[in-house]
């Protein structure tokens, strides 16, 4: 069943955070969906009722470009079908003007986000406002975002620029957006920190202080990197040095504080290249696609039950249904 975030973060406000996946392909499509639902095969684990949760799937620029953006929206709707019993919103990451208004239009999507962080505030505000006018006239609702994030997503290249919480409620109320990403010190892709480095809380709490009360926050760039995947791909031949994360622990301290949806997207790619680098050091004759696809997806299914469960969200799904059956 594809929901609007706003009835997701309704139940998640204050006690956990949904999980918000970025996919490309059909296998990060079948393994979002089995580890959501506490799925490791194609049938359901009656032992194991307890492990689904809600989650986002979160759909890019650069993954609509991938291919063609009806080969994602074409595979979500069989999903939906093959995996009836899950609840999720469809949600466009960090998308531009032109791009929301297609994915508004498009009939599909359940929410957008319109990144327009790199203004001005004024002209955030102005952009946001045009978008959202756009999105409720069709029922979707609207992410925006204010500060900036370091480090890289698709084409966007941001410096780090703290949510100065003063304008967060100004920013709210003016251009009329159901939830905002805020940029407290997390940034885009494998390299977040160094040092002792972390997430502000101290700037967290006195964004959720300054915004309405119960006002959904995001926080983008938080995959956490995990030494052990890192670790590896670079046992497999990869390069990868330095790299960093977010600490999972960390994710239900920010839920507290009105986090309520958390993007991870550098750790599913994370599982993808170790999952294939392995197969293929380890099978080096082999040279069909599938048995290295049918080991992601169990990988994949496996790490997101792990992430729902640093979330919060593990075991959340019958709650969230009993909801919105009210």
């Amino acid at each position: 069943m594809i929901v609007t975030t706003t009835e997701l973060f309704k139940q998640a406000y204050g006690n956990y955070a949904v999980g918000a996946y970025n996919i490309n392909n059909l296998e990060q499509t079948i393994g979002l969906f089995r580890g959501n639902l506490g799925k490791s095969k194609s049938n359901a684990d009656p032992e194991n009722p307890g492990k689904a949760a809600p989650f986002i799937i979160q759909i890019s620029r650069g993954a609509r470009d991938y291919s063609d953006k009806r080969f994602l929206e074409a595979m979500i709707r069989t999903a939906q079908d093959v995996f009836p019993e899950a609840i999720f919103a469809v949600h466009l990451d960090h998308g531009t003007e032109e791009v929301c208004y297609d994915c508004i239009e498009s009939g599909f999507y359940s929410s957008v986000m319109i990144d327009a962080s790199h203004h001005e505030f004024e002209e955030n505000i102005a952009i946001t406002r045009r978008v959202v006018d756009r999105a409720h006239e069709k029922g979707i609702v609207v992410e925006a975002e204010l500060g900036q994030l370091g480090g890289v997503e698709e084409d966007v290249v941001g410096s780090v620029k703290l949510t100065d919480p003063a304008q967060a409620a100004e920013f709210i109320e003016r251009s009329g957006c159901d939830s905002l990403a805020v940029a407290i010190g997390t940034s885009h892709g494998a390299f977040k920190f160094s040092g002792k480095q972390g997430l502000h809380f101290d700037c967290l709490e006195e964004i959720q202080k300054a915004v309405p009360a119960g006002f959904p926050l995001v926080m983008h760039g938080s995959s956490s990197v995990p030494k052990e995947w890192v670790e590896r791909i670079n046992n497999a031949g990869g390069a990868m040095k330095d790299a960093s994360g977010v600490n999972e622990d960390e994710y239900i301290r920010a839920a507290k504080l009105g986090v309520c949806k958390i993007n991870i997207d550098t750790d599913g790619r994370l599982v993808w290249c170790a999952t294939h680098r392995e197969f293929f050091r380890d099978h080096p004759a082999e040279f069909d696609l599938r048995p290295p696809g049918k080991q992601f997806m169990a990988n994949y299914a496996d790490y997101i039950q792990h992430k729902n469960s640093k979330l919060g969200s593990l075991g959340e799904l019958e709650n969230v249904r009993k909801a919105l059956q009210k």
